[in-house]
């Protein structure tokens, strides 16, 4: 995957995504000019997607700009050559360093390999991905979504995408993930840009796992 490089489906998945939904296209017209892009590099991807568990994006993104600064690039052997004081000085908790820390160990070991990633479906690729410590479901869809930008990614469990169907859908109501689920099947196969540009609803800034 080229860094920051646009997926080649984009302009398809908007124009069919407007036809079928409403709140997209309005969604769409108000960001006509931004779109998904890769960071081409799965460590990073999962690198960030570990650091923005459970926080704010701002606090993840200040989190990541002094991570970055430490290591100078983040990486398998950069991580592990810093320790762990140093990425705790980045902001990271006790047990994210250990995540983040195991994570670069599986790579740097050969235990996790994005180059066969490519020929797998997306929930091998999770399953995969699942079984290194501190990467749940959500971070492997990041994955997916920010790093090998697959189409059809719904992180049902992410709160943004929670938040945002529940305001341009629901009058401002807490939604289920089946409320979701169900509502996403008018998005097939393009569920990934669809929660982008919900994702834009609410932060018009994108974020870049």
């Amino acid at each position: 995957m080229v860094p920051h490089s646009v997926p080649e489906y984009w302009s398809r998945a908007k124009r069919s995504l407007a036809r079928r939904d409403p709140v997209l296209a309005g969604i769409m017209r108000a960001h006509p000019s931004i779109a998904l892009r890769s960071r081409g590099d799965a460590f990073a991807t999962l690198a960030r997607s570990v650091v923005g568990q459970q926080i704010s994006v701002k606090a993840a993104d200040s989190v990541w700009r002094r991570l970055s600064e430490t290591v100078v690039a983040v990486q398998p052997a950069t991580v592990l050559q810093a320790g762990a004081a140093k990425l705790r000085a980045c902001g990271l908790s006790q047990r994210k360093v250990e995540y983040l820390t195991d994570l670069a160990g599986n790579f740097a070991n050969g235990a996790v390999d994005p180059a066969g990633w490519t020929v797998l479906d997306d929930e091998t690729v999770i399953g995969q991905l699942t079984r290194v410590r501190g990467v749940g479901r959500w971070t492997a869809e990041m994955v997916l979504i920010f790093g090998l930008l697959r189409p059809n990614v719904l992180p049902l469990d992410d709160l943004g995408l929670q938040r945002a169907v529940g305001l341009q859908y629901f009058a401002g109501r807490r939604v289920s993930a089946r409320t979701i689920r169900r509502l996403a099947l008018n998005w097939e196969p393009w569920r990934s840009v669809a929660t982008w540009y919900l994702w834009r609803s609410l932060d018009p800034v994108p974020v870049e796992y």
